[in-house]
């Protein structure tokens, strides 16, 4: 079995990638001792248990794919009942654990856990039920899974708070704070005697993730101040929502404040741009994020991009209106398509252009070209073309959120060559292609 501490470590030196962790094969063991008397199960949504006298104390209860697997898990370690379970944030891959634990409690005839939650989390739920149809398609594009379903119900907290929140679980003194960041409803957890720090999704192995195209708003500074709030705290061990554990208070407090610093830069900057008149298309050509921050082990872009930082900031300040007056009331993409398409002699021209494009590198006027080609015709040759140029854009990208993205593209293409347009069709066609990323 993997010794998760020294993987950590050496991970966190360069000496060793995510890659095992980030397949599973970590929590075929089980729960792993990451402290004395705290346990991880490294899931695709870390999960922390945490045995006391008056029962468990968990923190984040993973997601629905693994539920029973996380109950088989705890159930190996200890019978005691949960007493208190933490939602981290309000995202999928965190919330969906307690049902068995639920269901246990329901027969066995004690009470059920008690789920604690930032107050913000309770309309978060309500908009997923509301806009299910929307996630559904989003994290389809996004993780390239075609089959996903957005989930129905959810389960709610019986606890919510505001800002601050101190548990008080089998002489175990949990401190509670609400901070924004990935989400408007995220949690962190504090245990001040272990020095223990329970930081859910602000720290993942990976440049904060503080962008995503295609979710609601994120907000970069106030990311920042808690990375740097918690930095303070003296913790000697940091437990990520996703990702190994960081060890020693200098490692943690290097690991927060640099976070925060890749954040400073990217918020200042843009800010500094926004204010002067600049356009986001100028700003997004301006601002740069400083090198040495993202050859880290734990902040390379991997999942999302300072790119995409830029673009939440200016719609956290600046609105929708990019600054580019023909944007304000465009033409429909498939007008212009077309208007593009003759000029240039035919959808087909646009489509061999855009293939030379991206065989010379120029991968971002390829995939221009290759979607007005597309836009304009629906010729076989164009939608062969475009498969080729956001192949190789796919493979060219570092995040999951533009890997996402280019991947569906290439998929939506195949879709139409094989005649279909249907999700349950192109499922079935092109499963082959597609594949789960973390």
């Amino acid at each position: 079995m993997t010794d998760i501490l020294e993987y950590a470590d050496q991970a966190w030196s360069g000496d060793r990638s995510l890659r095992e962790y980030h397949s599973g094969a970590l929590r075929e063991s089980g729960l792993h001792a990451v402290a004395d008397g705290i346990y991880m199960w490294p899931a695709f949504g870390n999960v922390y248990v945490l045995p006391t006298e008056d029962g468990l104390f968990v923190y984040d209860t993973g997601d629905r794919r693994t539920a029973d697997d996380l109950y088989q898990a705890v159930r190996a370690l200890s019978s005691a009942p949960i007493h208190t379970a933490v939602y981290s944030h309000g995202h999928i891959d965190h919330i969906f654990g307690m049902g068995r634990f639920d269901d246990e409690a329901d027969a066995d005839g004690p009470t059920r856990p008690t789920v604690v939650a930032q107050e913000a989390l309770v309309p978060r739920f309500d908009r997923y039920r509301l806009t299910a149809g929307y996630n559904q398609a989003i994290n389809r594009r996004q993780f390239q899974s075609p089959g996903f379903t957005w989930p129905a119900s959810y389960r709610y907290p019986d606890i919510t708070y505001g800002e601050q929140l101190t548990l008080t679980i089998g002489g175990e003194r949990i401190e509670l704070f609400h901070a924004r960041g990935e989400t408007d409803d995220a949690t962190i957890a504090w245990i001040p005697e272990r020095k223990a720090l329970f930081c859910g999704d602000f720290f993942i192995w990976s440049s904060p993730n503080a962008g995503n195209p295609q979710k609601v708003q994120r907000y970069a500074h106030e990311w920042s101040q808690a990375l740097k709030h918690m930095a303070a705290l003296g913790a000697e061990i940091l437990l990520p929502g996703h990702g190994l554990p960081v060890l020693g208070v200098d490692r943690v407090r290097t690991t927060l404040l640099e976070a925060a610093e890749l954040l400073d830069a990217i918020y200042g900057r843009t800010l500094e741009l926004m204010n002067s008149g600049a356009t986001l298309d100028q700003i997004l050509q301006n601002v740069s994020t400083p090198t040495h921050l993202l050859e880290k082990p734990y902040l390379r872009p991997s999942y999302d991009e300072p790119e995409f930082v830029v673009r939440n900031i200016w719609r956290l300040y600046g609105g929708w209106y990019d600054g580019n007056p023909a944007e304000l009331k465009p033409a429909s993409r498939a007008s212009l398509a077309q208007e593009l398409a003759e000029l240039a002699g035919g959808a087909d021209v646009l489509a061999r252009r855009a293939v030379e494009l991206v065989e010379n590198g120029e991968h971002r006027l390829a995939g221009h070209l290759a979607q007005f080609a597309a836009d304009s015709s629906s010729d076989p040759a164009v939608h062969e073309a475009r498969v080729r140029v956001f192949s190789q854009l796919e493979q060219a990208a570092t995040s999951t959120m533009a890997k996402g993205v280019y991947a569906w593209a290439t998929v939506e293409s195949r879709a139409a060559l094989a005649g279909t347009d249907t999700i349950s069709e192109l499922e079935s066609k092109v499963a082959d292609t597609m594949r789960w990323s973390v």
